[in-house]
């Protein structure tokens, strides 16, 4: 398998997932985009704003080299995803509120991707870097295998509802195996053959880093919901939306957009541990409330 067709097996998965995103997206979530105003424009202020801030100050004390510093800067302004929104399920979150923070996550993506990541390039690779990101053309192209996609699930659902629910489930069970399919073949295959071929000694290197990233993103979500007195449930679901990436689109853009392997590093070493740790500080954090609530 070339290089070529990791990649267009990497886009397909990810207009899956944005295509499975939609078809579980009901007009009740539609409306909760209206309702709950105040969370949704602090969990966007924080996933688009105080998120790249953490990961430029994790990035600048790293000691890796500029390349990978990118990688976590990308990782950074792709956040949220349909993992995101079943750890919120999961640990009973506000479901309605992940997804609402998702669909907005993919709209804003597709000028912020292009801007930022041109950003990044130019402080960390330095001036006259023969690496760039188009902006139109990356523009369309995330559009292309996010906002599409979604959109048509969305259309599906509200027309063939118990079609799309039975699809749904399937496209549950099968869209995370076939992405963890597409990470290890990232891992394990050179890049020749449009893998990263990474070692151990790498991802021991990189795993504090991006860990660090998960966690204080976590905390930066709950504090901020916090700070403007969101009820709990709202800010654990903002945490784990800006804890948990789209390690999917990240790859995407530092694999075939950049075409640069060095930079998809940090986005799969962070596959290897976020779910689980977002998970259980979520679930944790949760049952701890729950705990307190019943002792008051």
């Amino acid at each position: 398998m070339g290089a070529i067709n990791i990649n267009i097996i990497l886009n397909i998965v990810l207009g899956l997932i944005m295509f499975g995103l939609g078809l579980s997206i009901s007009t009740s979530d539609v409306k909760n985009l209206f309702n709950q105003p105040r969370a949704l424009a602090i969990g966007l202020f924080s996933q688009m704003v105080l998120l790249p801030v953490i990961a430029w100050f994790i990035a600048g004390w790293a000691p890796v080299s500029n390349e990978i510093k990118v990688g976590i800067m990308i990782l950074s302004v792709c956040p949220g995803g349909i993992t995101s929104n079943l750890v919120s399920y999961f640990v009973k979150g506000n479901v309605a509120l992940a997804i609402s923070l998702t669909v907005c996550n993919a709209f804003l993506s597709l000028f912020t991707i292009p801007i930022l990541v041109n950003l990044f390039l130019e402080h960390f690779l330095q001036s006259g870097h023969a690496i760039s990101l188009p902006f139109w053309r990356t523009m369309f192209d995330i559009f292309i295998i996010t906002i599409l996609p979604a959109s048509v699930g969305v259309a599906l659902n509200f027309k063939y509802h118990g079609i799309a629910h039975k699809a749904e489930k399937y496209l549950n069970f099968v869209l995370p195996i076939l992405l963890l399919l597409v990470f290890a073949f990232k891992f394990l295959v050179g890049s020749d053959q449009g893998g990263t071929g990474m070692l151990a000694v790498e991802i021991l290197k990189l795993a504090p880093w991006v860990i660090a990233l998960n966690v204080l993103s976590m905390l930066l979500g709950f504090v901020a919901g916090y700070l403007f007195k969101l009820n709990f449930k709202n800010r654990i679901t903002i945490s784990v939306e800006v804890g948990l990436h789209n390690t999917a689109l990240a790859l995407l853009i530092a694999g075939e957009k950049l075409a640069n392997h060095t930079m998809e590093k940090p986005a799969l070493v962070y596959a290897l541990f976020s779910f689980f740790i977002t998970f259980i500080i979520a679930w944790v954090m949760m049952r701890l409330a729950k705990k307190e609530a019943l002792n008051a």
